[in-house]
């Protein structure tokens, strides 16, 4: 039974030390998943991918259906998920280009299926989210990208906006006082939806860019594909190491 899932985000839409060994569709109560789940084996060990954007990027952020995602991954067996984003830099240390695992998240969405528990339902489900990633992921994460020799940024809040647009510079102004590190436009509801479904979930997140007015220039597509050339190569290396660990 396969037991660690990788929901890939921009920039990852394949892995190319992915074996595929077969493909499944799921269709669960929620409707449809991003695409099809990609069964396959990295570093001896197997594992599920799931393109978060669908298999040809077409799904924006806030159009993505994280909870038939998240149903689909648990329905086969799936403990434990990663979730790689591709994420702007707010703070000094989130340079383009660093890897980053999240510890804590403020959510600033609006209008996406937050949960499970909405219908028929028999009593009120409240969960517990005070901290938010899966300590024993996050470290394992931690662990593979320190081994890699790849490094990362070992903490950090990311704050999760609605997009698809990016953000204003008052708004990335405002969410530094709020405490964010860095800004994403997939990590709610994935994280907390991961948590209702009792899956061990963490974040590895790339930084693509410098948020809005944290540098001069406008923000460029070019120079964010640029990064993530280099930061999704990062990933695959670390998820390598992660993957070869639990052989």
């Amino acid at each position: 039974m396969t037991k660690l899932a990788i929901i890939g985000g921009t920039g990852l839409n394949k892995i190319p030390d992915l074996e595929i060994t077969h493909r499944e569709v799921c269709h669960t109560p929620f409707g449809e998943p991003s695409a099809a789940l990609t069964h396959g084996r990295i570093a001896g060990s197997d594992v599920v991918f799931l393109p978060r954007h669908g298999a040809t990027h077409t799904i924006p952020p806030h159009r993505v259906n994280y909870r038939a995602n998240l149903w689909a991954l648990h329905h086969i067996g799936v403990d434990s998920v990663i979730g790689v984003a591709a994420v702007g830099g707010i703070t000094s240390e989130m340079a383009p280009g660093r890897i980053v695992i999240p510890d804590q998240i403020i959510d600033y969405t609006f209008g996406r299926d937050h949960t499970i528990y909405e219908k028929d339902l028999q009593h009120v489900t409240h969960i517990d989210f005070t901290y938010p990633y899966c300590q024993q992921l996050r470290q394992r994460l931690i662990d593979a990208a320190n081994s890699s020799g790849v490094g990362c940024v070992d903490a950090g809040t990311y704050g999760a906006t609605q997009g698809p647009r990016l953000e204003t510079a008052a708004e990335v102004t405002r969410m530094e006082r709020d405490g964010c590190d860095i800004v994403g436009m997939t990590g709610m509801p994935e994280a907390a939806l991961a948590r209702e479904f009792e899956l061990c979930y963490a974040s590895c997140a790339v930084v693509a860019n410098w948020g809005a007015g944290k540098q001069e220039a406008t923000i460029s597509m070019k120079d964010i594909e640029k990064n993530l050339i280099l930061g999704m190569e990062h990933v695959r290396k670390l998820l390598t190491i992660l993957l070869r660990e639990t052989v």
